[in-house]
């Protein structure tokens, strides 16, 4: 038994590229469920795809530059991404359109961009690298930038992290306090443009946002305060990173995808048995008896 759980669980890292994997995983899955959380609470979830697909034309331009150099895709990608934000955010008050809006209208135009741009510069397995990532082809130099990344979102995070509750709850409040609420919001887009920026070396643009938002949509299904929500959605993105990994190496699956729909597989799960506004949550509250205590 134990040389079984020892060939499944251990073993696969005995190599370079599990562990470089392995660790990029762990790095993202700290700093990207906190960001997802609060996109949520925020309404801002379709956002935070919008922003990862605001990257590609950064990346793209980085990636005909200088080739394969994530230093200069991802300083494009960052570039891009706070470009896009201001000009939804400058279209937005110039014309009174909703943000998300300018938002979306903004990511289709970038995502066409960017696969254009990598179409007509590289080949199909360069715009697949792109478009999907690779979470096992992260080198050192990679692992760098995506630890240092992820530290400067979690340090960030935990400097405004009083500014950013209050300006959810009660803007009015904030702005009360002498605190800007446009540059509380400002950052905190930005820290979503680099987690994208250092999520699509292995997830690709097309699916970075997916440890950020499936584990924060998850655990709304177990928990109802902030704490418990951050909590349990970095476990989840934790076990999905490592569970993933282990299946890609076990079933020859795409890592991708394979860390993805195991977080994917955890929000189906929770949306049934959850604890909280799930299918048997509901079930159980309907079947309660009239003036009986919901369970916390």
């Amino acid at each position: 038994m134990l040389a079984l759980l020892d060939a499944w669980l251990i073993a696969p890292f005995d190599y370079g590229f599990m562990q470089r994997a392995l660790v990029a995983g762990l790095a993202l899955s700290l700093a990207a469920p906190p960001l997802g959380v609060f996109l949520m609470l925020r309404g801002m979830s379709l956002i935070g795809d919008a922003m990862a697909h605001a990257i590609l034309p950064g990346v793209a331009l980085g990636f005909l530059a200088a080739g394969f150099s994530l230093p200069m895709m991802s300083l494009g990608g960052i570039l891009s991404g706070l470009l896009i934000a201001v000009l939804a955010g400058s279209v937005s008050q110039m014309t009174g359109h909703k943000e998300d809006s300018a938002m979306a209208s903004f990511f289709l135009i970038s995502l066409a961009a960017g696969v254009m741009l990598v179409s007509l510069g590289g080949s199909s397995v360069d715009l697949t690298h792109v478009l999907f990532g690779s979470i096992l082809a992260v080198d050192s130099t990679a692992l760098i930038l995506i630890a240092g990344i992820s530290s400067l979102i979690v340090i960030t995070l935990a400097v405004i992290f009083r500014a950013l509750v209050v300006e959810c709850l009660d803007p009015l409040f904030l702005r009360g306090q002498g605190v800007r609420g446009g540059l509380v919001h400002g950052t905190f887009l930005g820290l979503v443009v680099l987690n994208l920026t250092a999520g699509f070396q292995t997830l690709g643009t097309l699916m970075a946002v997916g440890l950020m938002m499936l584990p924060a949509t998850t655990a709304r299904f177990w928990s109802q305060r902030l704490e418990g929500l951050i909590a349990i959605a970095i476990a989840i993105a934790l076990v999905a990173s490592t569970g993933g990994l282990l299946l890609s190496y076990h079933l020859s699956l795409p890592s991708g995808p394979a860390i993805i729909l195991l977080a994917g597989l955890g929000y189906v799960l929770s949306a049934l048995f959850g604890r909280h506004h799930s299918l048997t949550a509901r079930r159980r509250r309907h079947a309660m008896p009239l003036g009986a205590p919901e369970p916390d």
